[in-house]
């Protein structure tokens, strides 16, 4: 596709809004030309840098008055292209766009600008005295804008939700300019069209999010972690599928087969035996923490499980956990030069093992390599495939592999994301899944954004 070059017109009245933070030069488009996924690189035309509201307003306008596209930008943490500017445009940076609003410990909530970081609102929190944090986990250091608008998940959404659920109300900038607020801080409504659950997950093809209304919860009084190894994937997955069935409540429950054991051990510097492994995390009172962990410990060993590792202090949680979120980075090592092209999917949790076995079989089958971990907990894991980003010949064999995980997903009653979202990776997923629904949604885009300006070429073909 050959892109037009800006307008003159508009890049004037970019520069009359942003001054020197509207970025042109090779190094500003580069820095935000691609995502941590496998996809290619294409740089925007220009870098938006906005510090307000009203400014996100103003380059939205101006942008439709010229109908250039607008691609909203948070920490280019997303996997799946959803940043990638495909028809050039202006990348709308919003990681100036940090400040805490407000926070109402009483009625545990508050309100961030968009680029507002989660481990950013966790240190504030601490900072004001209270005793509750943000709990949607998805392991990089993500703006919650982001988070909010690729209905972002992670390893404790199994005891606290996705953002889905975690988002009271938002600030969005539609494509024409106009502001509009969805939601607000009461916990339930039943006034008009739910637009809020509508944004959330919208991947920025609808409006961009310059503010988030979101609930907090309390710090548990206990919290214990441990690591438990397995023979078998079939053995750690079974013993999943048996703890949630009795309805342990769980905080985190994270797998990592040997492949993935063995990088983090190099990456990390764990020392954890090169095994199928489950990452336990509890929860609650210290008699429930207590009694938590012993109720899991004994379905291990039903099913082959090795003592209990804990990590006991605070400390060793903390490297563990990050050893966990460090994971993606750690498959890269194994084959330095790769790209990982990441794949994730959700099957209901009776599912898991057969969506797990036919698709660790398949990898085993083919010529990549392919490192299985995942959020299994609910049913949701992901597999990173080893490519040489330079090899059209292993691409095509992870997309022939990542359409039959899919289709595999999609037979067993699942979906074709658990929590990366579609982007640029998953459109034919999408339609596969949801069918006539699409053409639903595509009513919805148009209504929205008549002239496509908002991340085109994301989650919707054409």
């Amino acid at each position: 596709m050959t892109i037009p070059p800006l307008p003159s017109a508009l890049l004037d009245q970019l520069r009359a809004v942003l001054g020197e933070r509207l970025g042109t030069d090779p190094a500003s488009l580069e820095a935000r030309s691609r995502d941590v996924s496998h996809h290619g690189p294409c740089p925007p035309q220009a870098v938006a840098r906005v510090q307000s509201a009203e400014e996100v307003v103003a380059v939205v306008r101006a942008c439709a008055r010229h109908r250039v596209p607008v691609i909203p930008y948070g920490t280019g943490t997303a996997v799946e292209g959803g940043i990638v500017a495909v028809r050039g445009g202006v990348c709308l940076d919003l990681g100036q766009l940090n400040r805490i609003v407000e926070v109402n410990a009483a009625d545990l909530d508050a309100t961030v600008q968009a680029g507002v970081t989660r481990k950013q609102l966790n240190r504030h929190l601490e900072e004001l005295g209270t005793e509750l944090f943000f709990p949607v986990d998805p392991g990089a250091d993500a703006s919650l804008g982001g988070m909010a608008a690729t209905r972002a998940s992670g390893s404790a959404a199994v005891r606290y939700g996705t953002m889905r659920e975690n988002v009271l109300g938002l600030r969005v900038v539609l494509a024409d300019g106009r502001v509009i607020h969805t939601g607000g801080r009461a916990r339930k409504s039943a006034a008009g069209y739910d637009l809020t659950r509508l944004l959330v997950g919208s991947e920025g093809t609808l409006g961009v999010i310059t503010e988030v209304t979101l609930r907090l919860v309390h710090k548990p009084a206990a919290i214990s972690a441990a690591v438990c190894a397995f023979e078998d994937l079939e053995a750690a997955v079974a013993t999943v599928i048996e703890v949630m069935g009795q309805g342990i409540p769980m905080a985190r429950i994270e797998l990592l087969d040997e492949l993935q054991i063995e990088a983090v051990n190099r990456y990390s510097g764990l020392n954890c035996p090169v095994k199928p492994t489950l990452f336990f995390e509890f929860h609650g009172s210290p008699t429930g923490v207590e009694e938590q962990a012993l109720a899991v410990g004994q379905i291990a060993h039903r099913h082959g499980g090795a003592d209990f590792q804990w990590a006991a202090t605070p400390q060793e949680r903390q490297r563990l956990w990050q050893a966990r979120h460090d994971a993606y980075l750690a498959c890269l090592a194994l084959r330095p030069g790769a790209a990982g092209y990441v794949t994730d999917v959700c099957v209901p949790l009776s599912a898991l093992a057969p969506a797990m076995a036919k698709a660790k079989a398949a990898v085993a089958g083919s010529s990549l390599q392919g490192v299985f971990l995942g959020h299994v907990g609910d049913g949701n894991f992901h597999i990173i495939f080893l490519v040489d980003p330079e090899n059209p010949e292993e691409i095509a064999e992870a997309c022939r592999l990542n359409e039959g995980l899919v289709a595999e997903a999609l037979a067993l009653g699942g979906t074709c994301s658990g929590e990366h979202g579609i982007g640029l990776g998953k459109i034919a997923a999408l339609e596969q899944e949801a069918g006539e629904g699409v053409e639903v949604m595509r009513a919805i885009k148009r209504a929205l954004d008549p002239h496509s300006i908002m991340n085109p070429g994301k989650v919707l073909r054409g």
